[in-house]
């Protein structure tokens, strides 16, 4: 990872949205800590060698997913996942602590013992200390998902993109898992997505990312090195962008 360079650094400051399912490596549920511990090494190589401001955004699926509750209450299912979002933004805490990256705990749900409250400009002065921060809690409200919350820390911090870090190499014209001629795009538009659907995030995401003018970089995090490639501009993924 040492031969990647500041001077190729193409954004500055972001937002790293990691599902929960990451987390879970090949066991699909709970944490894998090996796996969250390479996550780690690369945030910090981009942070401390490559000079990124970085904040994270977790979800909370590899515990628990509000959505499909089945016949549970919606509104307290997704305060549920609010909480599984907020054991895997500790576990972050805790593998960057053991590499000797600064790091904050943020949540949208006030938890004083286990994190700070989120606070937009402690968030930015912590990144620009060369602190990570990790946002928990997703939005803090019910029935938005964290794809969403992540494009709303975007927003709030002016981040230069959102990391997407995912389980497919970028964005498809179709399902490639189902469908072998699929293309993979290298760039696609936010109305592209909008008006076919692509699965990139979520609609409510996607449009605030195209009103607020923030690229998506979808990549495949199998190779948690991605990371360093993607901020420096590799073509390993899919970016979205208005034209």
């Amino acid at each position: 990872m040492g031969r990647y360079s500041p001077l190729e650094v193409r954004y500055k400051r972001v937002i790293l949205k990691l599902s929960g399912e990451a987390l879970a490596g090949q066991q699909g549920n709970g944490i894998d800590y090996d796996v969250v511990l390479e996550i780690c090494k690369n945030i910090k190589t981009a942070v401390q060698t490559l000079g990124v401001q970085m904040g994270v955004v977790v979800g909370g699926g590899n515990f628990w997913r509000g959505r499909s509750s089945g016949k549970m209450d919606r509104t307290r299912a997704d305060h549920m996942g609010m909480l599984a979002t907020v054991i895997n933004a500790l576990a972050l805490a805790d593998a960057l602590e053991s590499l000797d990256v600064p790091v904050r705990v943020q949540t949208a749900i006030t938890m004083e013992q286990f994190a700070e409250p989120y606070i937009r400009n402690r968030a930015v002065r912590h990144m620009e200390k060369d602190r990570v921060v990790i946002f928990g809690c997703g939005t803090g409200n019910p029935f938005f998902s964290t794809d969403t919350a992540a494009a709303l820390r975007a927003a709030e911090i002016d981040a230069d993109a959102i990391l997407k870090a995912t389980m497919v190499d970028g964005v498809y014209d179709k399902d490639p898992k189902k469908y072998p001629d699929a293309k993979r795009y290298s760039t696609v538009s936010f109305s592209q997505v909008l008006v076919q659907n692509l699965n990139v995030m979520d609609m409510t995401a996607a449009s605030l990312c195209r009103e607020s003018k923030i690229p998506i970089v979808v990549f495949d995090l199998s190779d948690p090195e991605n990371i360093c490639r993607a901020l420096c501009g590799y073509d390993i993924g899919t970016i979205v962008k208005e034209a």
